[in-house]
C-alpha cells in the first residue's frame, strides 16, 4: 500500500464535521478503495473549544486556516470556509503555490475565480477538486469530467436549488401564496433567515457558472449570467401552469449556440411528463445531452451534511488515487474567453399573465401589440366575467425572439387597462 495522503480541514461547519467524521467512519473502506490510507492530520476552525459531536484532539489544531497551506505534513487542504473573497481565497492560492492539492465545497469561490484558479493549478502541477460546489450528493461534475469525456456536450440544464424548489413544490401541492411558503422554510430550516441568495437565484447562477466552465470549456463569468428568481411567481401561475400541462421550476440552463455558450436562470414552464419536472420537494435534478450519449438525468440530495460530505470525500478519493486532471479538463489557457451569446437573441415560447380591467377591447389592443411585433399566441385563457373589475387573462406564445417579447411586455405593461406589471415566465422544451 502506498503512503497514507494526508490532509488538512479548513472550517469545521456542518459539512465540515460530516468530512471528518465520513473518513473517520470509513477509514478502512478508503484503505481499501484507495490503495493507501487517508489521513486526517490538522484542521482549523474559529472556535476550537465548540462542541462538535465529534473530538478533534487526535488532530493538530490551527487557529489561522492559512497555516494549513505551509504544513509540510499536509499534501492536500480541503477548503470550507466559504465566500468568494477572504480567507477562502487567500487559503486556496497560497495551498496551489505550495504545491498542495485542494478540495472544495465553496460554489461562491469557483463560480467568481475558478478559470484563474485553474490557470495556477496547472501551472504548478496540483488538482483542483469541486463535486460538493454543485449539486450536493449529486455526482454530476464527475459524470462531466469522466463518464462523459468522450461527448460533446450541446446543453445542461437543471433544478439547483432545493429552497426554491421546495417553494415551488409546496405552492402547486397546497396552493398556498409564496410569502406563506417561504416562512415555513424558514422555519423548517430549508430556507435562510435571508433567503434572497436562493430565491433571487444567485445560488443557482453560481452552480450554473462552474458547470457551464466545465461543459463547454469556456470561461464563463458569473456576472455574465442572466439571473432572475421566483419571487414573482404566484400560486395562480402554476394553478394556470397545470391546467396547461406544466409545472414551474427554476432552472438553470446553459447551452452551447452559434455565438458563444448561453447561460441563464430563472423560472420555466416545463412539461409535467418531463424528468425535471417529477424532481419534487428540496431535491436537486441536473439533464445533459451529448453526443453520442444522447439524454443522461441525474437526480438526489443538493444539500446537507450527508450528501456534501460525501461529495467532498469522493474529491480526496480521487487525488488518492492518483486522478490528475485539468480543472475544466479543456487547459485553462485553452477556455474560450468570448463573452456569453446575448440572453435578447435566444429563441423560445413565454406563458404571459395580465390581470386587466375586464372592459371591451383591452383583449384587442393586447393582440394589436403582439400582432404588430410579429408575435403569435397559441392560447388564451380568461378567468372571471366581472366587467370594469380586474380579471386574470393568461397567453400562451408561440416561438419568439427574446429582445421581441420585451418590447411587447413594455408596451402591453403602458396599457391603462392592465393593473399590475404582466408575469412572464419563459416555456422550456426539455
Amino acid at each position: 500500500m502506498s503512503d497514507p495522503i494526508r490532509i488538512g480541514i479548513a472550517g469545521l461547519g456542518t459539512v465540515g464535521g460530516g468530512v471528518v467524521k465520513l473518513i473517520e467512519a470509513s477509514r478502512n473502506a478508503l484503505a481499501v478503495r484507495c490503495g493507501r490510507e487517508i489521513e486526517i492530520r490538522a484542521v482549523s476552525a474559529k472556535n476550537k473549544s465548540k462542541e462538535r459531536g465529534f473530538d478533534v484532539s487526535p488532530y493538530a489544531w490551527v487557529d489561522d486556516p492559512m497555516a494549513l497551506a505551509g504544513l509540510d505534513e499536509i499534501d492536500l487542504v480541503v477548503e470550507l470556509i466559504g465566500g468568494a473573497e477572504g480567507p477562502a481565497l487567500d487559503l486556496v492560492n497560497q495551498a496551489i503555490a505550495n504545491g498542495k492539492h485542494v478540495v472544495t465545497a465553496n460554489k461562491a469561490l469557483v463560480a467568481h475565480h475558478g478559470p484563474a484558479i485553474a490557470k495556477a493549478a496547472e501551472e504548478k502541477g496540483v488538482t483542483i477538486a469541486y463535486e460538493a460546489a454543485v449539486a450536493g450528493g449529486i455526482p454530476v461534475v464527475k459524470a462531466l469530467r469522466e463518464g462523459l469525456i468522450a461527448n460533446d456536450i450541446t446543453r445542461l440544464y437543471g433544478i439547483l436549488n432545493g429552497t426554491c424548489n421546495y417553494i415551488l413544490s409546496d405552492m402547486e401541492q397546497s396552493g398556498r401564496a409564496f410569502a406563506d411558503v417561504l416562512a415555513e422554510a424558514q422555519r423548517l430550516g430549508y430556507a435562510e433567515a435571508d433567503p434572497a441568495f436562493d430565491i433571487g437565484g444567485f445560488d443557482t447562477a453560481h452552480k450554473l457558472t462552474i458547470l457551464a466552465c466545465l461543459a463547454f470549456g469556456a470561461a464563463v463569468k458569473f456576472e455574465d449570467v442572466y439571473v432572475e428568481g421566483i419571487e414573482h411567481v404566484t400560486a395562480a401561475d402554476i394553478g394556470f401552469a397545470s391546467e396547461l400541462g406544466y409545472r414551474v421550476k427554476l432552472l438553470g440552463i446553459a447551452s452551447r449556440e452559434a455565438d458563444g455558450v448561453a447561460a441563464r436562470v430563472h423560472p420555466c414552464l416545463v412539461k409535467r411528463e418531463a424528468p425535471i419536472a417529477e424532481v419534487g420537494g428540496v431535491m436537486n435534478g441536473v439533464t445533459v445531452e451529448g453526443a453520442p450519449v444522447g439524454v443522461t438525468v441525474f437526480e438526489g440530495p443538493g444539500a446537507g451534511e450527508g450528501p456534501t460530505a460525501s461529495a467532498v470525500a469522493a474529491d480526496i478519493a480521487d487525488i488518492a488515487r492518483g486522478l490528475r486532471q485539468n480543472v475544466y479538463l479543456t487547459p485553462a489557457k485553452d477556455l474560450d474567453t468570448r463573452p456569453l451569446a446575448a440572453f435578447s437573441g435566444l429563441t423560445g415560447t413565454y406563458y404571459l399573465r395580465l390581470t386587466v380591467i375586464d372592459r371591451p377591447g383591452v383583449i384587442a389592443a393586447v393582440s394589436k401589440i403582439m400582432g404588430d411585433a410579429g408575435v403569435s399566441i397559441e392560447s388564451l385563457i380568461q378567468r372571471g366575467r366581472k366587467p370594469e373589475e380586474p380579471v386574470a387573462v393568461v397567453i400562451q406564445t408561440h416561438e419568439v425572439r427574446e429582445s421581441v417579447m420585451a418590447e411587447v411586455i413594455r408596451d402591453i405593461g403602458a396599457l391603462d387597462a392592465v393593473v399590475e406589471p404582466p408575469c412572464l415566465i419563459r416555456i422550456e422544451a426539455v
